[in-house]
């Protein structure tokens, strides 16, 4: 049995930009994936993010936000920060892997009717899902079988 590479997405609110990506993320990355994500202040799944996302196919509507510290405890091969606050406010977590910044517009923030507010939402998760596809090319095929202090993802 492979292990499964653990990636934990960290925004602040846990209601937009880490639901997206944690939908992503589960699409995209399929099997030997982990998937969480969490917020510094979580507050809900934003209902024009479960729009967005469900017009490329993706179900979020039963995922809930969550803090960051429900996960502190656990072990990560990345943590990705997708906001500039959580990048800076974000603790380490114990075992943790490698830490990766994504400094995306929370699309929460937009203003305007909901078409405008639904523009900026698509463009999100379009830029989302290109960096995801990116970190997936980037990455060996199957997870390392363990992640001891000497080996690349373990805690070092």
């Amino acid at each position: 049995m492979t292990e499964k590479t653990r990636v934990i997405f960290l925004c602040s609110g846990n209601s937009a930009r880490s639901q997206m990506a944690e939908g992503l993320m589960k699409s995209l990355g399929s099997d030997p994936w982990e998937v969480r994500s969490g917020g510094t202040f979580p507050t809900y799944v934003h209902p024009l993010a479960i729009r967005v996302m469900a017009e490329v196919g993706i179900d979020i509507s039963q995922q809930v936000s969550k803090s960051f510290d429900e996960f502190l405890e656990e072990k990560f091969d990345y943590v990705i920060t997708l906001c500039d606050q959580t990048a800076i406010s974000c603790p380490a977590f114990p075992g943790q892997g490698k830490r990766i910044d994504w400094s995306l517009e929370d699309p929460s923030n937009a203003i305007g009717t909901i078409d405008e507010r639904m523009v900026v939402f698509r463009r999100i998760r379009d830029e989302i899902k290109i960096r995801i596809e990116e970190l997936l090319q980037s990455l060996p095929t199957q997870p390392s079988p363990s992640r001891g202090e000497d080996e690349p993802g373990g805690v070092g």
